[in-house]
């Protein structure tokens, strides 16, 4: 094959290539609208108890001398509830951990962790949340990174806000406001 053959056969695939490769926004189009969701929901961190939902599973040398726990891993499968009361219905439940990740003086959680929701139109589905969670302020914001299901593409923000901690079990239940952003 001489070199015109080459750049005329080469030409020629590239155009094709160009031509059958989808331009993003007609894809997204072919989605459907994108479209924003509110959910509100509540958080159980239970880490006492003969059902314990929350366990640290490694932890450095200096944990249990520092001050904000700094190095301590914990793995969770909490459940998440329409209302306030664990008793309340079952919607889902937040698995992934939380590292405490701050050597300073206030707690700094660096949180993964997945929303799987079991109830209603949103069974099956999952969003992804990720980010540093200080405790101790009254409202915390991690970012909404992807989901599943009826969540694909989803991209946004998560609310966090302590509705009460048990300072003697060390239980948490937390207000949770979603924004996402999906197709």
């Amino acid at each position: 094959m001489g070199a015109k053959q080459f750049l005329t056969t080469t030409t020629l695939i590239l155009l094709l290539v160009l031509a059958s490769t989808e331009n993003p926004q007609e894809a997204a189009f072919r989605l459907g609208r994108e479209k924003l969701t509110h959910l509100r929901f509540y958080w159980h961190d239970i880490f006492t108890g003969p059902n314990p939902t929350l366990v640290q599973v490694a932890s450095a040398a200096s944990t249990n001398t520092s001050k904000t726990h700094f190095g301590a891993v914990m793995v969770l499968d909490d459940p998440l509830t329409e209302r306030p009361e664990l008793t309340s219905k079952l919607i889902g439940s937040a698995q992934g951990q939380y590292i405490f990740a701050s050597s300073k003086d206030a707690i700094g959680l660096a949180v993964a962790m997945n929303f799987v929701f079991v109830e209603g139109k949103y069974n099956g589905s999952t969003l992804m949340v990720m980010g540093m969670n200080s405790p101790l302020l009254r409202v915390r914001e991690m970012a909404v990174v992807g989901g599943s299901g009826r969540f694909r593409f989803a991209r946004g923000y998560a609310q966090a806000s302590t509705y009460n901690f048990d300072n003697v079990a060390l239980n948490t239940n937390v207000e949770y406001n979603v924004f996402v952003l999906h197709y």
